[in-house]
């Protein structure tokens, strides 16, 4: 069975910025990511790169940044009340951290300043403008479970509980 659309694919991945540092890796973890293919869940480049392979398949890939997080925005900057954020105390110049939105989401930011009540972000995601070298093994390809085509994203071998079946 091949990787494409609607479908669930496991994979170990090692991605690499452009200055040659890994940024993640799949293998640190111990288990392999679970994605649901054709429904946006990873980067469009690397959800390419994996349509049409098959279990067993190995491949290096480098994905242009419009195909990842984008192109560097220098005027994605904003200045959000410390209460948006967890242990805002305790953030400095530099840090990356993660912005709960109003709607319940959640954003990866960079910290530019710190005040008294609130901390100027940049809105572009760390990896924003990088070209990325991704060195990915397929593990594992099925079909999606209706439950998972419905909520779009892939489940873990336990099911996965959503607040509103709580």
């Amino acid at each position: 069975m091949n990787a494409e659309k609607n479908k669930v694919v496991s994979f170990h991945y090692t991605v690499t910025g452009e200055d040659g540092e890994v940024v993640d890796n799949s293998h640190e973890r111990g288990e392999p990511l679970a994605v649901l293919l054709g429904h946006g869940n990873i980067i469009p480049g690397l959800e390419k790169a994996l349509e049409g392979r098959a279990v067993g398949d190995r491949f290096d890939v480098e994905i242009a940044p419009e195909d990842a997080y984008g192109p560097r925005n220098p005027e994605a900057k904003q200045r959000v009340p410390k209460k948006y954020f967890p242990g805002a105390q305790k953030l400095k110049v530099g840090d990356v951290t993660v912005l709960g939105l109003k709607d319940g989401g959640r954003r990866v930011v960079t910290v530019l300043k710190v005040g008294m009540t609130a901390v100027d972000v940049d809105l572009n995601h760390p990896l924003a403008g990088q070209k990325l070298k991704f060195d990915v093994e397929l593990i594992g390809v099925r079909d999606a479970e209706p439950v998972e085509l419905q909520h779009r994203h892939a489940h873990g071998s336990g099911g996965h509980a959503h607040p509103e079946q709580e």
